[in-house]
């Protein structure tokens, strides 16, 4: 029984953070939204900071481990791109709340040095791939910090765009928006 309180709390709170942003929610908003008392929250999480980076972790952990898993090390530079871009789709699919929590709180003051180093993995490993890139003359020799904000920020604003209804994503559109974003990274010869 603990533990569904628990996750109900971390759901809650996603979903108020995402859309309301960690600064304007409150332990009382949390609180009603998952049906537990305030006191409740405390006995798991010692206060608002400490539920907001446990909440960011776990995430962004997800998130490393969705791009992570089956990771296509022995195939083409252009094999593990779809392998990346799937993974973020899949990740959206599965967590899109966590995905805006994620884009809109990964700089926020409330993160500690944890969460910090928790996010930088995540960004190491597009970093990975774009050295790899590189170093086969597959991809633009561009900072990877460059392309990185070509694909995950792409990714992002593409993400908003179906979250508030701009968009409506199918298979065509996202082989085709992959396609492009491939095109913005790779060497063209």
């Amino acid at each position: 029984m603990a533990l569904n309180k628990r996750d109900s709390i971390v759901a809650s709170s996603l979903v108020l953070f995402a859309e309301r942003g960690y600064d304007a929610t409150t332990i009382p908003m949390i609180a009603s939204s998952a049906g537990v008392g305030a006191g409740t929250i405390y006995r798991y999480f010692e206060n608002k900071e400490v539920l907001g980076n446990t909440i960011f972790q776990e995430y962004v952990k997800i998130f490393t481990n969705t791009v992570e898993n089956d990771f296509p090390y022995e195939q083409s530079i252009r094999n593990q791109f779809h392998h990346i871009f799937q993974s973020m789709i899949q990740f959206t699919k599965e967590q899109s709340q966590a995905l805006y929590f994620i884009r809109t709180h990964s700089s926020a003051h409330f993160l500690n040095e944890e969460s910090h180093t928790c996010f930088e993995e995540l960004l190491n490993l597009f970093k990975c791939f774009f050295d790899s890139g590189k170093e086969k003359k597959v991809i633009k020799n561009l900072p990877s910090t460059a392309l990185i904000a070509i694909l995950y920020g792409a990714f992002l604003e593409l993400q908003r765009l179906v979250r508030i209804g701009e968009l409506e994503p199918d298979t065509s559109m996202l082989s085709d928006v992959e396609e492009s974003m491939w095109d913005a990274v790779r060497l063209h010869m």
